[in-house]
């Protein structure tokens, strides 16, 4: 099935170009005249969306490139693949492929983000911190040429299938995003008490909400006492040990909160009365075996501790958290990141850690911070140029407190369905994932030659510009040939009249 086909270094077949970004200080070089290419840009297909621009000032002193390049990442994501349909610029962490005559650009643009392609990139980076290809060793990545009618048959054959598998991984896109609306829509429910509803109707002994806000404010004075009572504890060993090191801190004293207007349904409650912040800080001698969590460790918007936690060092100061606190990522745009803890630990400065005080699960706490209406506000409270929002402005954020019976009803009730999200959730992820995998099946059958059937091949033969690709070879290497002596004739100056 491979009849005729050759296999090349790229430099062997194509002019290659290595991109470079005109000078940022002089603004000038900067406008809306050609289109100027970086990384982000470039997704395995055509390049449509472009951030940035050049004068035509900029241009000249840019590397442009003619319609139908191949523009390929080669520094830091390596292997990302578009192409441009316009002229274009484009920077110095880009290789691009010239077109030629001889061969398909798509053939060349598909045949880039192919296994085989992508693993000679790999294994050709010169770094292990940023991986960076650079144009000799780019010029050495081996491709596979076929006779023309092929390589226009096998790019037509490969767009009729990736067709099918785009359409299919935007509808498994479109029902992901599906889901996080549901899921949004179950926790707006069920804090305005309609998931629990009948089972409030049944119960008989349940508190009147002046009742429970009574309650609920003796059970932070409680809290608060025992506190100061562990903290007394606490100061007594540092004198028996002989101050020694620093004194313990003293909890912070109640603080005072705006009044609420309420309701004869539930209290309406500051957080900052239901719950405290946990500042102790550990240096890395204090704590060596304890696992380090930073932003990086937790996904947006999980629900579920089903994550892999990326235990690691801490080189410096970090937060202590215990059992059944609640980290917050309190830096935009990490406003989604939250964590029930389940063991011992430290975590960086950009958590916020919640303590609860009896009258508020810790559960149903972490599933009032994940919800739209909080993120939001929390974002709007978010300030500086590293946008955060602080303690004592979630502590404002205002809640609905049922009892903790009905919280424990509540966050069963938000549970059952959100683990029926996540099994589709994990059937949609996988389904992606075989489409990816399909969709490198048939680009390493394209470019073994076993994509085509033998009918489909005998059709191409019959085609008239059919010829094999070392015929091919030859042509391009007498046209590379040519284009290098006409460089290296000498410029005739014309002689000016008198």
């Amino acid at each position: 099935m491979r009849e005729d086909w050759i296999e090349v270094e790229l430099q062997e077949v194509f002019e290659t170009v290595t991109g470079n970004t005109p000078s940022k200080q002089e603004i000038d070089n900067y406008g809306q005249d050609i289109p100027f290419i970086k990384p982000p840009d470039i997704t395995n297909s055509a390049i449509k969306s472009i951030s940035e621009y050049l004068s035509n000032k900029g241009k000249l002193k840019a590397r442009v490139l003619p319609s139908n390049s191949v523009l390929i990442t080669c520094i830091g994501n390596l292997g990302r693949v578009g192409f441009n349909k316009d002229e274009v610029a484009f920077n110095q962490q880009i290789n691009a492929i010239l077109p030629t005559d001889f061969i398909d650009f798509k053939f060349t643009f598909y045949q880039a983000q192919s296994g085989s392609f992508r693993n000679q990139l790999e294994s050709l980076s010169t770094s292990t911190t940023v991986a960076l290809v650079n144009k000799s060793s780019f010029n050495s990545v081996k491709i596979e040429v076929s006779p023309l009618p092929i390589q226009r048959a096998i790019v037509s054959k490969i767009e009729a299938l990736f067709s099918d598998l785009d359409n299919g991984i935007a509808n498994f896109k479109k029902a992901q995003e599906q889901l996080k609306i549901y899921r949004q829509a179950v926790l707006k429910k069920a804090f305005e008490g309609e998931l629990t509803k009948e089972w409030r109707e049944k119960q008989t002994n349940l508190p009147t909400a002046d009742e429970l806000l009574k309650q609920i404010k003796e059970e932070r004075q409680n809290h608060y006492n025992e506190q100061i009572e562990v903290w007394k504890k606490a100061v007594k060993e540092w004198e028996k040990n002989g101050k020694k090191v620093s004194k313990p801190t003293k909890p912070q004293s109640l603080v005072s909160y705006p009044e609420i207007e309420q309701n004869d349904l539930l209290p309406i409650l500051n957080m900052g009365e239901l719950v405290t912040q946990i500042s102790v800080k550990l240096m890395p001698d204090d704590a060596p075996n304890m696992p380090f969590i930073g932003m990086d460790c937790l996904e947006k918007n999980a629900l579920k501790p089903h994550f892999t936690y990326k235990f690691k060092e801490f080189k410096s100061a970090g937060n202590w958290f215990n059992t059944n606190h609640i980290l917050y990522g309190r830096m935009r745009p990490y406003l989604n990141k939250v964590y029930h803890a389940e063991y011992e630990g430290v975590a960086s400065g950009e958590f916020i850690i919640l303590e609860t005080t009896e009258s508020i699960l810790p559960q149903y706490l972490k599933l009032i911070l994940h919800q739209q209406d909080f993120v939001h506000w929390s974002n709007s409270q978010s300030s500086g140029d590293k946008p955060r929002v602080k303690y004592e402005q979630i502590a404002l954020y205002n809640i609905t407190v049922p009892t903790v019976q009905e919280q424990t009803q509540i966050v069963q009730e938000i549970e059952s369905r959100l683990s029926v999200c996540d099994k589709v959730e994990q059937s949609i992820t996988e389904s992606i994932e075989k489409a990816e995998a399909l969709r490198q099946s048939i680009l390493k059958k394209a470019f073994e030659g076993k994509l085509l059937s033998k009918a489909e091949i005998e059709l191409c033969k019959k085609e008239t510009d059919y010829e094999p690709a070392s015929e091919l070879l030859k042509k391009i290497k007498a046209e590379k040939l040519a284009k290098e002596q006409e460089k290296k004739k000498p410029t005739v100056k014309k002689k000016s009249k008198k």
